[in-house]
């Protein structure tokens, strides 16, 4: 399939973010476009992974799906609990996904953050949280406490470095924990470590090699939005348009295409009333979106250009 992609010519983007640039590459093929967007830090062999689930879409397209819209959790950031309020009110999301600190001096704050959200949902919507994990112990008391403050979160993600620390926390906890799937592959074993696997498009290298990461794993699972852009997060939509179940609004997006994208305005995915489409391939890019954004750094561009071709190598 790589033959059928100009390398050479796509364009590389850069999106202002509030937590630093959105950068990566589009790239064009016989029937569309697709999102590069490996995090800076990934080896050939992951940035690999993200090419193919780029070249999917723009070459032989992804599976039909079996629904056409996913609901997709609200995020709430560390905000105070009057603003998260406000949030979990405008987004009229079934799941709001609360973002918490590190370290002793947030327990206070997520606590009380996370019961603002509990009390400004409507019935039957869900609370979830995301953990950073260094020690279990130390998670283990989290996770209770943010738990007793929703008055029962539906899950917990869990970002940990080692499926032995997430057995670890799970163990002493009374709340399904969900881990990366790609963490749990390379374990070889999620008896222990995880209720529910997390899917990503890019990390798992595209929305059938995702299926079937899920289908040998055997959890119920999640899916989080790990696009760059609307073209990128149009991916996890589909992904979480084709699973067979999908017990779980996904996961929110790390970056709103709202506050920039490189599709136009009227094909940006954000959601309304907690819902986005599902598409059978992505937006097209808006030729002056892309202007706006794309890099001309030759360093920059430079980067971007061997990356591809190394992750190209190995397809």
């Amino acid at each position: 399939m790589r033959t059928l992609i100009d390398f050479d010519d796509a364009p590389v983007f850069a999106i202002p973010a509030a937590g630093g640039v959105r950068e990566g590459v589009l790239v064009e093929g016989p029937q569309g476009w697709g999102e590069f967007g490996p995090p800076a830090d990934s080896d050939d062999a992951l940035a690999a992974r993200w090419l193919t689930a780029a070249m999917e879409p723009s070459t032989v397209g992804w599976p039909d799906a079996i629904r056409g819209r996913v609901p997709v959790a609200v995020a709430i950031p560390e905000v105070d609990p009057a603003t998260a309020r406000r949030l979990v009110t405008a987004g009229r999301s079934v799941c709001a996904r609360v973002a918490v600190g590190a370290g002793n001096d947030s327990r206070g704050a997520d606590a009380a953050r996370v019961s603002a959200v509990r009390e400004a949902q409507g019935s039957g919507a869900s609370v979830r949280c995301v953990v950073e994990v260094t020690e279990a112990d130390e998670a283990i008391a989290a996770i209770t406490r943010l738990d007793r403050a929703a008055g029962g979160l539906e899950m917990v993600e869990l970002n940990c470095r080692s499926v032995e620390i997430a057995a670890a926390v799970r163990r002493g906890v009374d709340v399904p924990v969900a881990v990366d799937a790609v963490l749990l592959s390379e374990a070889g074993s999620t008896s222990d470590a995880a209720d529910i696997a997390v899917l990503r498009c890019g990390p798992l290298g595209g929305v059938r090699r995702a299926l079937r990461r899920a289908e040998a794993l055997g959890l119920p699972c999640v899916v989080n939005l790990a696009g760059l852009t609307s073209i990128g997060m149009a991916g996890d939509v589909a992904l979480a348009a084709v699973l067979p179940d999908l017990p779980f609004a996904c996961g929110p997006a790390a970056v709103s295409p709202a506050d920039g994208d490189v599709v136009a305005e009227a094909r940006s995915l954000v959601p309304a009333g907690g819902y986005l489409p599902a598409a059978p391939t992505p937006a097209a890019p808006d030729p002056v979106r892309v202007a706006r954004y794309t890099v001309t750094d030759p360093a920059a561009v430079g980067r971007w250009r061997e990356l591809l071709r190394r992750a190209a190598a190995l397809l």
